[in-house]
């Protein structure tokens, strides 16, 4: 009687730890700016996008997907550059816009193509085997995924065309 009762009683234990484990709160999906913000090579970017006023833009519904320089990649980017970066707000929306596509692309599903980003110009993708580029950009790390698209860590700033 007493090992029933202890069997019984264990059942029960295990029954009680299952659904409350299967009761634990899931952690909110991150947004792409959430995404950016965690990643630790993404800082600089970072703070550009709150420079910008873009990060309410980049936690909105989107779907967005983001090409995100690293660090080293805005070392890339000579002092003048930066300045000017600094310096003219729209010019810095206008750079930072035109790393984003009103798309989610995630690197497998990456083609060949010429797409339309949020800054109004297009950007070239090329696919080959792993490998995806957009304009001379190497995707160095691909697909952080986020609740409203995704991000790819690319080592190169790319610099939107003049408009005339």
């Amino acid at each position: 009687m007493i090992n029933r009762r202890i069997a019984l009683n264990a059942s029960l234990a295990i029954a009680l730890t299952a659904a409350l484990a299967g009761c634990a709160t899931q952690p909110a999906p991150v947004t792409v700016a959430e995404t950016i913000a965690a990643t630790p090579s993404l800082s600089t970017l970072n703070d550009l996008v709150g420079k910008a006023g873009l990060t309410d833009t980049l936690k909105s519904a989107g779907p967005f997907t983001v090409f995100a320089p690293s660090n080293e990649a805005f070392k890339g980017l000579s002092t003048k550059t930066m300045d000017e970066l600094a310096t003219d707000p729209a010019k810095l929306k206008a750079v930072l816009t035109y790393h984003v596509l009103p798309v989610k692309v995630t690197a497998a599903g990456a083609t060949s193509s010429k797409v339309k980003t949020v800054n109004g110009a297009e950007v070239a993708i090329a696919k080959a085997g792993s490998f995806v580029t957009v304009e001379e950009s190497l995707v160095e790390k691909a697909d952080l995924l986020a609740s409203n698209g995704v991000v790819h860590v690319v080592d190169r700033v790319m610099l939107p065309p003049v408009k005339r």
